[in-house]
C-alpha cells in the first residue's frame, strides 16, 4: 500500500472515529450554500458531496426532487440517516470516494462540495475530485464548491499549506484532521485547470467558494 494511500484511509479512519461528536456540532447550513439553493431554479438532481450530517442536503430536498448525499465516512453517514429520518427528508445516502462518484455522467442539475475538498490528502486526489464532479455536471448545472483559506482568522500565512487541525471528543482526547488550506489564488487556479469551468470565486467568513459548471460553460463574471 502506498503512503497516499495510507493517507486517504487515514482521512476516512478520522472522520469514522469523530463522525457521531462532529455531526452534533453542525446543525445549521451555511448562509453561503442557503443564497446558492435558494437563488436556482428546482431541478430534478440534486447532489450533496460529502454530505457529512446532511444539513445542506436538506436544504437540496426543497428544491429538487432527486437527492443525493455522498461521504467517505460510514460512521457521518450514519448521522445523516438519522437526521433525515427525525426529519422525514428523503435523501439517497451513498458511500464513495469523491475522486470515483458512482453516478452517471452528465446527470447533475445542482451541487455543493463544502467543507471537503481540502481534506484530500494530495493535488492529485483534489484535481480528479473535481474532475469527477465536473463529470457529472448536467448541461447547464451548477456547483458551489468550498474550502478552508488562509483568509481564516486563525491562520497567519499567505500561501496555502498542509496542516493537521485538531477536532477535541468529549472527555478532552485530541484527534487531527488533515488539511490542505487553500490561498485565494491557488483555489481559483485550482478550479481553473480542472474540468470544470468557473462562474465566479469569492471569500466568505475565512473560506473561499467557488460557483462553477461542466467543461464548455461560459464564465460569467469576476
Amino acid at each position: 500500500m502506498t503512503r497516499e494511500e495510507t493517507t486517504r484511509r487515514g482521512v476516512r479512519d478520522t472522520y469514522d472515529r469523530i463522525g457521531s461528536h462532529f455531526a452534533r456540532t453542525r446543525e445549521h447550513p451555511w448562509p453561503a450554500v442557503e443564497r446558492f439553493i435558494e437563488d436556482g431554479p428546482p431541478v430534478d438532481v440534486a447532489l450533496d458531496l460529502g454530505c457529512g450530517n446532511a444539513r445542506h442536503a436538506e436544504l437540496l430536498a426543497e428544491r429538487s426532487e432527486e437527492i443525493v448525499g455522498i461521504d467517505l465516512s460510514r460512521a457521518v453517514l450514519e448521522t445523516a440517516r438519522q437526521r433525515c429520518r427525525e426529519r422525514d427528508v428523503s435523501v439517497a445516502l451513498w458511500q464513495a470516494d469523491a475522486t470515483h462518484l458512482p453516478m452517471a455522467a452528465r446527470t447533475v442539475e445542482r451541487a455543493v462540495y463544502i467543507a471537503a475538498l481540502h481534506h484530500l490528502p494530495s493535488r492529485e486526489l483534489r484535481r480528479a475530485s473535481l474532475d469527477e464532479l465536473a463529470r457529472v455536471l448536467a448541461p447547464g448545472g451548477r456547483a458551489l464548491v468550498s474550502v478552508w483559506a488562509t483568509a481564516h482568522d486563525r491562520f497567519d500565512r499567505n500561501e496555502g499549506f498542509d496542516t493537521t487541525v485538531d477536532w477535541t471528543l468529549p472527555g478532552g482526547e485530541t484527534v487531527p484532521r488533515y488539511y490542505h488550506i487553500y490561498d485565494p489564488a491557488e483555489f481559483e487556479s485550482a478550479l481553473t485547470e480542472s474540468d470544470l469551468s468557473v462562474e465566479r470565486v469569492f471569500t466568505e467568513r475565512g473560506n473561499c467558494y467557488g460557483v462553477v459548471g461542466p467543461s464548455g460553460t461560459e464564465r460569467k463574471g469576476p
